[in-house]
């Protein structure tokens, strides 16, 4: 029953920021519906899939401990997500994973985050970064990566040189969002 509520309530997402955060207070408030949610998110071929990643992301900016027994299945289906509508919102979460894991040092995180997921957010975020992604994607990346580059040097490297040979003729969210990152990693260096 609660499979096929969740079908119907996704079915009936539209992008308005109204009925995403409804069906997100719904999921979390029943969480036992959680890795449902994550499974439509991966059904890359339906429009579902974009609902559900719309959704997720609202559920995961409220509650991202409901994700951890879950980074998995996560990682294992991030790489196979192409829509743009459910890229940007993927590309938070791992922009939200890197944050807690180590800017806030989430010591829940921190046990079950694993070198094999963090290897999969590097590929998918350098991925975004250069291809055709839109602007939000990018910048998500970019932050995420700056972070997983505070463990592993050639990020940081890799990181600027795109930033710098695409800042100039980019959005200015990009351009925003690039400077910020490049100064960042600038301060990193110096410590």
């Amino acid at each position: 029953m609660a499979s096929e509520t969740l079908f119907e309530k996704l079915n009936y997402t539209s992008a308005r920021r109204e009925s995403r955060l409804s069906i997100a207070n719904w999921v979390l408030s029943r969480p036992e519906v959680f890795s449902e949610l994550l499974d439509f998110c991966f059904h890359t071929k339906e429009d579902i899939s974009y609902k559900a990643c719309w959704t997720l992301e609202f559920v995961c900016l409220e509650r991202l401990e409901l994700l951890f027994p879950h980074l998995d299945c996560y990682f294992e289906n991030l790489p196979k997500v192409y829509k743009d509508q459910a890229v940007r919102p993927l590309a938070k979460i791992c922009e939200l994973l890197a944050v807690q894991y180590y800017k806030a040092n989430n010591t829940e995180l921190n046990k079950v985050l694993i070198d094999s997921h963090k290897k999969i957010m590097i590929s998918c975020c350098f991925d975004w970064l250069i291809t055709n992604q839109r602007v939000a994607c990018e910048v998500y990346a970019m932050s995420a990566l700056y972070y997983l580059g505070t463990e592993t040097d050639w990020i940081h490297t890799e990181l600027k040189t795109i930033i710098e040979s695409n800042v100039h003729q980019r959005s200015a969210g990009y351009k925003a969002r690039g400077k910020k990152v490049l100064a960042q990693i600038t301060k990193c260096r110096h410590k």
